[in-house]
């Protein structure tokens, strides 16, 4: 039996999206849409990630409901409910190569924005985090990219690091929602999907709990220095360059 480069790349990469989504709270779908993308195309990708993720983050998922500041993300949410279909739009029509550039973009847009050392002083407006709201609904729905927006917003503000993670996943677990009924309506959960998704989970499971108990002793500056470190990997990875190995 001949070695499966493609199958042995998309379990690499569940592990390590495992562990950035244990550990930040987000993360997941950066390292984990555009590698396997590489390898299957994001209508394979995508819906992959939506299953083993909301079933295997469940449990942190229901403690992070508890914790989260619902006055920050139900707005937040909402609107990014409202931007979803229109992701799934763009998922379905819209040629993934560029799709991918444009999520390298914005991946790297917001990484300078942070690291310049922007913060957004007083009290959020509304308009604002409708604002922030829809253009991760947009890329939630194309690529369970939604993260990028919502933790430069929220990092900006200047939030505690376990703030920021339960925030994360109470906002996560709604967007969710809202993807899957788009992408069943829309037919993308297919065989494949299945099949890979039972194959890749328990490599996602075991990185989620080592995400997780890693975070346990981290200070805000350090989660602060893995997020950056996050984003700027997944815009690397968002580029088009493994497609010439992975793909025929």
């Amino acid at each position: 039996m001949s070695f499966d480069l493609a199958l042995f790349w998309a379990a690499a990469t569940a592990l390590i999206g495992g562990v950035t989504r244990g550990f930040s709270g987000f993360g997941g779908a950066l390292i984990f849409v555009p590698l396997v993308s590489a390898a299957y195309g994001p209508e394979v990708a995508v819906p992959v990630l939506l299953i083993i993720d909301s079933v295997l983050t469940a449990p942190i998922t229901i403690r992070a409901f508890r914790e989260c500041n619902w006055r920050q993300v139900a707005p937040l949410a909402a609107s990014a409910i409202v931007a979803v279909p229109f992701g799934v739009y763009l998922l379905n029509h819209v040629d993934p190569v560029l799709l991918r550039w444009a999520l390298a973009i914005l991946a790297f847009s917001l990484l300078a924005l942070l690291m310049s050392g922007w913060r957004h002083s007083g009290r959020p407006t509304l308009p604002a985090t409708i604002g922030v709201g829809l253009v991760a609904g947009v890329f939630g729905g194309a690529a369970q990219m939604s993260g990028p927006a919502v933790v430069a917003y929220w990092l900006g503000g200047g939030h505690s690091a376990a703030q920021v993670r339960a925030n994360l996943f109470g906002f996560f677990a709604l967007a969710t929602l809202a993807s899957g009924t788009a992408y069943a309506w829309t037919g993308l959960f297919t065989l494949e999907v299945g099949r890979l998704s039972l194959i890749l989970g328990p490599l996602y499971a075991i990185g989620l709990f080592a995400g997780a108990w890693a975070f346990r002793g981290a200070s805000d500056a350090h989660y602060r220095k893995a997020a950056y470190t996050v984003i700027a990997l997944a815009a690397l990875a968002s580029l088009p360059l493994f497609d010439g190995l992975l793909r025929p």
